[in-house]
């Protein structure tokens, strides 16, 4: 066996060219495979950490029609005025499991200081979204229960709305701000968090209380929605099935649509998971077809390297090489190609893997089992191409190469 192996690397030593070129199609298959699993499940676990954002027991209430897109982002369908604070409260009272409520009212628009304009999603909320939306200030204060109750014009900056405003977020507390023609002073500024799973960068948003924005600023009666957090180990469906009974009666909604969507990070982390099995499996058929390619590739140079190597072989034949011998030879020629480069092309995804981690904020993942199974697969793809060549090498006679 041993002899074997040495006379397999000298050849492949020898004919060099066609070695990488067999290697090629191995190479770039167990690419694309483990590369795109790795990927996948980095982005899931990337998921996880963005629900983990959103709050823990998270359950929300939103006015209208929302849905999760596939990237996990929401999208409202047409603007709803049926859902008021009234209805938060009921729902508080009603959800089982329901420990604690934040009601909502959001909407795009500009904050200016020192003639520095900034678009923003200005949030009107209570004091307790803090805590649902495990979200905190880093500077500051968040919305007290009476700035809500006097209707105070104070606000609490977003990190990025801070820097763009100020420079230094911490220099940004007793500062005043133009919202709506109107002064405000910032009271805080909530600490770094990024985006969130339904695509919202928290960074970008500015809050104040709840009953100034719909008092003195936008003057009206209803909200964007209300956020619940659920006592661990809530029943999340009897939840929403609660939910959805109390808002339906409230609203009056006998036999029509509801007017209201019942969202939770389960229902984003599901279409994502959707999404990102469908990446997995269009990533498992381009690699199914890059094996194909390469195994055809080990099939026709090995074939090639039988007809050249001819004489080679009639004389190992004529010292007393047996069949069973030239068969493992080309067995492991092939053998060694393929996992050569299945080798290569793991090597090379996990750096693929290490550059889009840190580009796009994933977490690093490194699977064990994919990475066996695209080794193992590659090397038994080249046995599979090899076992053509390697016959028809074993049954060239010895007369047929001396009489050539």
């Amino acid at each position: 066996m041993l002899l074997d192996l040495k006379i397999a690397l000298s050849s492949l030593a020898a004919h060099k060219l066609r070695a990488v070129l067999a290697m090629l199609g191995v190479f770039l298959g167990a690419l694309s495979f483990n590369g795109v699993q790795h990927v996948a499940e980095a982005m899931y676990k990337g998921a996880e950490a963005e629900a983990e954002k959103l709050g823990p027991g998270l359950f929300a209430a939103m006015a209208g029609q929302v849905r999760f897109t596939r990237d996990g982002a929401t999208r409202s369908q047409g603007v709803q005025r049926t859902f008021t604070v009234h209805d938060a409260r009921a729902l508080k009272a009603g959800v089982p499991g329901a420990i604690d409520l934040a009601p909502f009212l959001s909407a795009s628009m500009p904050i200016r200081s020192q003639g520095v304009t900034v678009n923003t999603q200005m949030v009107g909320t209570w004091p307790g979204y803090v805590q649902i939306r495990s979200f905190l200030p880093e500077h500051g204060r968040f919305i007290s229960e009476a700035d809500v109750t006097d209707m105070e014009r104070v606000v609490v900056l977003g990190r990025k709305i801070a820097e763009r405003l100020f420079g230094d977020p911490q220099a940004a507390l007793g500062r005043e701000v133009q919202v709506f023609r109107a002064r405000f002073v910032v009271v805080g500024v909530m600490e770094a968090k990024g985006r969130d799973l339904t695509g919202t960068d928290q960074d970008e948003q500015t809050f104040l209380p709840l009953s100034t924005f719909m008092r003195r600023a936008a003057n009206q009666t209803w909200i964007s929605g209300a956020y619940l957090r659920l006592a661990e180990g809530a029943d999340v469906d009897q939840a929403k099935a609660a939910a959805g009974a109390i808002l339906r009666e409230r609203h009056h909604l006998a036999g029509k649509k509801d007017d209201f969507s019942l969202l939770t990070p389960t229902d984003a982390m599901q279409l994502r998971r959707e999404a990102l099995d469908l990446v997995q499996t269009l990533g498992a058929i381009t690699s199914v077809i890059s094996f194909a390619v390469g195994a055809m590739g080990i099939l026709s140079i090995m074939v090639l390297m039988v007809q050249a190597r001819r004489t080679e072989i009639g004389i190992r034949r004529a010292v007393g090489g047996s069949r069973g011998q030239i068969i493992r030879q080309f067995l492991l020629e092939a053998g060694i190609m393929a996992g050569v480069g299945g080798a290569f092309g793991v090597a090379g995804s996990l750096v693929l893997v290490s550059v889009v981690s840190a580009l796009a904020g994933f977490p690093y993942v490194f699977e064990p089992l994919f990475t066996a199974t695209t080794l193992v697969g590659s090397v038994l793809l080249g046995l599979a191409a090899g076992a053509y060549p390697a016959r028809q090498a074993a049954a060239i006679e010895i007369l047929d190469v001396l009489s050539a």
